[in-house]
């Protein structure tokens, strides 16, 4: 069986989303597991979870892109050797891997690890822009949505209402809570 597994970072990448889908159908996969989640939050993503649970020997977990999959090639890795131990491989549509052959295998590992370089580096380059920003004056960073709702925190806790309540309330931490009230 063809298993499908797509993902987006964000809610709003709804058409990247709608593409990824289109194209695990369009390759042939029977069912399909699919997520709005960040990679780097391993333990959120689920229906990756999911979909590892329900491969079974002789089927294929089918990507679109291997970054839809792992940021990391040791996460990569990992989801190979759990598809492998259950008998199942890993086929990436865009680079035309398949890990069901040994040349698969070697290409996944080879092009896994350019993908975690790539991304080190332009998080490297990013955070180059930050600081010369930063140095320039020009970068702010995001504008700090909690303590624009101090006010609010502190009627609230006039009225008695206890921490947990009022970050529930406001929809911002426990943490931010306390940092508000803290600036009396």
């Amino acid at each position: 069986m063809l298993i499908g597994y797509a993902r987006t970072s964000t809610l709003d990448q709804t058409a990247g989303l709608e593409a990824q889908q289109r194209d695990l159908s369009d390759a042939g996969c029977e069912r399909m597991f699919v997520e709005q989640v960040s990679s780097v939050d391993r333990d959120a993503r689920t229906q990756l979870a999911m979909a590892l649970d329900w491969a079974r020997d002789g089927d294929i977990l089918v990507v679109t892109k291997l970054d839809r999959l792992a940021r990391s090639v040791a996460h990569l890795m990992e989801i190979v050797d759990t598809l492998t131990q259950k008998g199942a491989a890993l086929r990436v549509l865009s680079m035309g891997i398949d890990t069901s052959t040994a040349t698969g295998k070697l290409m996944l590992t080879i092009l896994g690890g350019v993908a975690e370089f790539e991304r080190s580096i332009m998080l490297e380059r990013q955070r180059e822009g930050i600081a010369k920003a930063k140095q320039d004056g020009k970068y702010k960073g995001r504008k700090p949505t909690a303590m624009a709702k101090a006010d609010e925190v502190r009627h609230l806790k006039a009225q008695g209402m206890g921490g947990s309540d009022i970050a529930k309330a406001l929809g911002i931490s426990r943490a931010s809570v306390y940092r508000a009230l803290e600036e009396v």
